[in-house]
């Protein structure tokens, strides 16, 4: 795709990161199924909605989404009929202004949600995933063409999310696509979508911005934040520790500012920071009093705090420096000499086979316990 697609589509809302992505999409000729992927907190999703909306415009000028036209409106007002988002409940307030108190346009909650929602279900991550009965009623809908007779668009994020039974009802759509029905799917990890499903789609590979371009990028979105101070060491050792994803250290950065001591993301930013200062005492951390403490927050963002963590002790063994977390430089190279390495080998494959069922509702707390016992072991002889 050349330099003749650039007119097909505005660049609003895209990260510069992402630009050659979107100034490469020509959308008269827009595949039925695109994949994107890469890693959380770079902007895909941002780039999904703004490229639906794009699909859904219905100027007749080159450059889209026109943010003029019926179509623009219904979309920004969260409200667009031809416009469907598969997304778990807790990712829902990212999508454009849509009251999910209202059953306008949005697939009807499943019992196993509606059980999340009042506490009570002893399956609480569920709410975390999309449930077969959103998913089962989105895809049975295509078969009624599109209400303003253009495209129709579904969006899935993320695709990781997806519990089995819902990849195979989405499958069966992707393999005999309905006529202008296109679907935008979203996955932090290629490695965890059925390879069926990817074999379906467009791959697209979002990139990561390079260290001085996010960290412009980024100063530049906190000071439109009104009262937020932050000195330019601490936002740059966040965006490290966040592994240099410009909109999750933005989000992480918001909340912080906000104090919202009950937002999830705040809540795992928390947990991070104890478990890095846990994880810094080696053989004298008390895992059992860590689990603890941490157990609420996402065991994504555990496991990858983790990794990050692993990751820049492996270097400082190998007489490197550390990538994530260079202010613990200190204790990590104090780290580096104790550490058995054979074990040290055989945490980071524990690691990895822990984040390939990150999204299984297990019971976190024992899972933590087990990687932070081994973690110790480490130390010991």
């Amino acid at each position: 795709m050349g330099d003749a697609m650039f007119s097909e589509i505005s660049d609003k809302k895209i990260a510069p990161w992402l630009e050659p992505i979107w100034n490469g999409i020509d959308l008269s000729a827009f595949p039925s199924a695109v994949l994107i992927h890469g890693q959380s907190g770079i902007g895909k999703f941002e780039f999904s909605i703004e490229l639906a909306k794009a699909l859904l415009c219905e100027a007749s000028a080159s450059a889209k989404p026109c943010n003029q036209c019926e179509g623009c409106r219904w979309f920004d007002s969260g409200n667009h009929p031809d416009f469907i988002a598969l997304v778990p409940e807790t990712h829902r307030k990212l999508l454009p202004h849509g009251d999910f108190d209202t059953d306008v346009d949005t697939p009807k909650k499943s019992k196993a949600s509606q059980s999340d929602a009042d506490g009570d279900s002893p399956e609480k991550k569920e709410k975390k995933s999309i449930s077969i009965e959103d998913a089962r009623s989105a895809i049975e809908g295509l078969s009624i063409g599109s209400h303003r007779g253009g495209n129709r668009v579904i969006l899935v994020y993320p695709l990781e999310m997806l519990r089995s039974d819902s990849a195979n009802t989405l499958l069966k759509s992707l393999e005999e696509p309905p006529k202008n029905t296109i679907f935008i799917l979203l996955a932090d990890r290629l490695d965890r979508v059925l390879p069926t499903i990817r074999s379906r789609c467009r791959l697209l590979s979002a990139p990561r911005p390079d260290r001085v371009s996010g960290l412009h990028w980024l100063r530049a979105q906190l000071n439109n934040v009104p009262g937020l101070k932050i000195s330019d060491t601490d936002v740059e050792s966040i965006y490290d520790e966040q592994g240099g994803a410009p909109y999750a250290v933005l989000d992480s950065l918001i909340a912080r500012h906000l104090q919202d001591d009950k937002d999830e993301l705040t809540i795992s930013i928390q947990a991070s920071k104890y478990l890095l200062q846990a994880m810094s005492q080696g053989a004298r951390m008390n895992w059992l009093d860590t689990a603890d403490k941490i157990q609420k927050a996402r065991y994504a963002v555990l496991l990858a705090t983790m990794q990050r963590w692993i990751s820049d002790l492996q270097s400082c063994v190998q007489m490197g420096n550390p990538r994530y977390y260079p202010k613990h430089q200190a204790s990590l190279v104090a780290l580096a000499k104790q550490a058995r390495l054979s074990k040290l080998l055989r945490f980071w494959k524990s690691l990895i086979q822990a984040r390939r069922h990150e999204n299984h509702p297990l019971a976190t707390r024992i899972q933590l316990e087990a990687l932070l016992s081994q973690y110790q072991q480490v130390f010991e002889d």
